[in-house]
């Protein structure tokens, strides 16, 4: 199983991305193969909506997310992280999600729309982050995924969602937080996630 794990945090080793370390880490320890791609490391623009991938589903744009495209189509199961602001991911990962543009256009180009409901290539997952409490805090964020991981074929299969963690280490010093990522990892790789 190839898992890519996509860092969305500007912030080095901030919540969201301890927890998906941790993810990985029982991922790789239950026998997957683990990539990872930190957004804030990519040079790279958002979508410039300009249509050069609506007839050969690749994108047109010569950066970094050329790199990014085929481990988006080796990967069995993406896991998505971000810290919310203003109750969306980060903007350096939501440029990443908004390229996935040419891959929603390519799927629409090989695939007959009757089948477009299915999705064969894979799993995705959300790791989202917030410092405040807010009740709809993740509501937002799930849908991007959700469109996000239709754009690439795959099914969401939902995520962990934190809220209250402000502080830089405060997944790092929560024990149950890390149990529970470190168990989601090895539920991923079961199919159990």
């Amino acid at each position: 199983m190839k898992i890519l794990g996509i860092y969305g945090s500007p912030r080095k080793q901030g919540n969201s991305e301890v927890i998906l370390d941790e993810i990985l880490r029982a991922a790789v320890d239950s026998g997957a193969e683990t990539k990872k791609i930190y957004a804030r490391d990519l040079n790279m623009s958002g979508c410039q909506e300009c249509g050069g991938c609506d007839k050969t589903g690749k994108c047109v744009v010569k950066d970094d997310m050329q790199q990014v495209y085929p481990l988006f189509e080796e990967a069995d199961v993406i896991i998505l992280s971000s810290p919310i602001f203003f109750y969306g991911i980060s903007a350096q990962v939501k440029a990443v999600v908004d390229r996935a543009q040419a891959m929603w256009s390519r799927r629409m180009l090989k695939k007959p729309r009757e089948q477009w409901k299915n999705h064969e290539s894979g799993r995705g997952y959300l790791i989202a982050v917030g410092a405040t409490k807010g009740e709809n805090l993740f509501e937002g964020v799930k849908y991007v995924a959700k469109y996000f991981y239709d754009a690439l074929d795959m099914d969401y299969e939902g995520g962990l969602f934190y809220k209250g963690l402000e502080r830089k280490d405060d997944a790092k010093n929560n024990p149950e937080i890390m149990k529970e990522a470190y168990a989601f990892g090895e539920k991923i790789v079961k199919g159990e996630g």
